[in-house]
């Protein structure tokens, strides 16, 4: 099978690559791949999974004292709280500007924004 050869790297040949990517020798795995031309997109990811001492290469570490990850979590509640009720006061715009269509048209009323323009804050 001449198209499908495998082929297989030595455990010293993974860690010299590895250490040499956690280094910083390497801009990405995919460099090092074509440096030492080692086949497929995984393949390196999974060495330094395996045989690295950080397995963050690639990743985004958040690093935070515990009060700072408490305003985080309460932060991002608060986030869904605006969202949900900017979510229910478009609702309630779009409601009322139904029902101020509806008044307008039982009334007699042709052109609605023209009788918004007048009666803004008349009540």
């Amino acid at each position: 099978m001449p198209g499908n050869v495998m082929i297989r790297y030595s455990e010293a040949f993974k860690l010299q690559v590895v250490r040499e990517l956690e280094a910083g020798r390497f801009k990405s795995p995919w460099e090092a791949s074509r440096t030492y031309g080692v086949n497929g997109a995984t393949t390196l990811a999974n060495w330094v999974r395996r045989y690295g001492k950080n397995h963050l290469l690639g990743k985004v570490v958040w690093v935070m004292k515990a009060d700072e990850q408490t305003e985080v979590k309460t932060l991002r509640q608060r986030v869904r709280e605006l969202e949900r009720s900017l979510a229910n006061a478009h609702i309630d715009l779009a409601l009322e500007s139904a029902y101020v269509e509806l008044a307008c048209k039982a009334a007699g009323i042709k052109d609605v924004t023209d009788f918004k323009k007048k009666h803004v804050g008349e009540r």
